[in-house]
C-alpha cells in the first residue's frame, strides 16, 4: 500500500527577537548614531525609576521594586520606539535622490488624517522630478520632489489646477530635493502632520474625491525604484 504524503509545513516565521536583532543589524550598519540613542531611551527610565525608589518619602520596599519595574519596562518601551524611528530613517536614507522616493514614504509613512498616492500627479520625462498631492486636515499638499529651481514651476501648474476646482481649500507646497532648506526625507510625513488644520474630516473625503476625479495618467513615471522595497522593517 502506498504511504500517505505527509502534507509540508509552512516554515516558522522568525520570532520577535529575531526581527528586531535584524532590524537593529541593519540601522546599525547605515546609522552609527542609532544604538547611542537606543542606550539613553533604555538607561534614562531606569535611572528615574531606581531615584524615585530612592527618594520618594514613605516608599516600602515593594512600593520601591515597583518603581523600579516601571523603569525597566518604560526604558524598553522607549528603546522600541527608538530603534523603529531610527530604522525607518536608516530605510529612507538608502533612497534619498532617487526618483520615486517621496512615493515610498507616502505610501508607508503617511496617516493621522492624511490622504495621498505613491503615483506622482506630474513627471519631467527629461529630468524625472515629480510633483505628488496629499489631501489631509490641513488642505491640499503639494510635494515637489528635486532641486526646487526646476520643480517650483511644477508645482505652481499643479497648485492652479487644484484652485480652479478648490478655489477655497489651502494649498501647501512642500520641497523634497538637494537644497538646504528642503524638508529631508524622513521628515516628509511629520512635516505634512504640522501643517495647520484647515478642513474636517468629511470635507478631507469630499476634496479627496473631487482630486481624484481630475485624475490624468502622468507622463514618464519613474521607474529607478520599487517603492515598496523601501519600508523600514519595523518590530513587532
Amino acid at each position: 500500500m502506498a504511504r500517505a504524503t505527509e502534507p509540508t509545513k509552512a516554515p516558522k516565521e522568525p520570532n520577535r527577537l529575531k526581527q528586531m536583532w535584524d532590524v537593529f543589524k541593519m540601522t546599525r550598519k547605515y546609522d552609527s548614531k542609532a544604538i547611542w540613542y537606543m542606550l539613553g531611551g533604555l538607561v534614562l527610565p531606569i535611572i528615574t525609576g531606581v531615584l524615585l525608589a530612592l527618594l520618594v518619602p514613605g516608599n516600602t520596599f515593594f512600593s520601591g521594586l515597583l518603581y523600579i519595574i516601571a523603569g525597566v519596562m518604560g526604558g524598553i518601551l522607549v528603546l522600541v520606539i527608538v530603534l523603529g524611528r531610527r530604522a525607518e530613517r536608516a530605510a529612507y536614507s538608502q533612497i534619498v535622490g532617487q526618483p520615486g522616493a517621496v512615493g515610498a514614504v507616502l505610501k508607508s509613512s503617511v496617516r493621522r488624517g492624511w490622504q495621498a498616492s505613491e503615483m506622482p500627479v506630474n513627471v519631467s520625462p527629461r529630468t524625472q522630478d515629480a510633483v505628488y498631492r496629499a489631501v489631509g486636515r490641513g488642505g491640499v499638499a503639494l510635494i515637489g520632489e528635486g532641486p526646487r529651481s526646476r520643480t517650483q514651476r511644477m508645482l505652481e501648474d499643479e497648485r492652479r489646477t487644484v484652485a480652479r476646482v478648490l478655489p477655497n481649500v489651502p494649498i501647501t507646497f512642500l520641497y523634497v530635493g538637494p537644497d538646504e532648506d528642503s524638508v529631508p526625507l524622513y521628515k516628509l510625513a511629520g512635516s505634512l502632520r504640522r501643517i495647520k488644520p484647515a478642513l474636517r474630516k468629511a470635507e478631507i473625503l469630499a476634496v479627496s474625491n473631487r482630486l481624484d476625479s481630475l485624475k490624468r495618467p502622468p507622463v514618464g513615471i519613474p521607474k529607478g525604484m520599487d517603492p515598496t522595497k523601501a519600508r523600514a522593517p519595523r518590530p513587532r
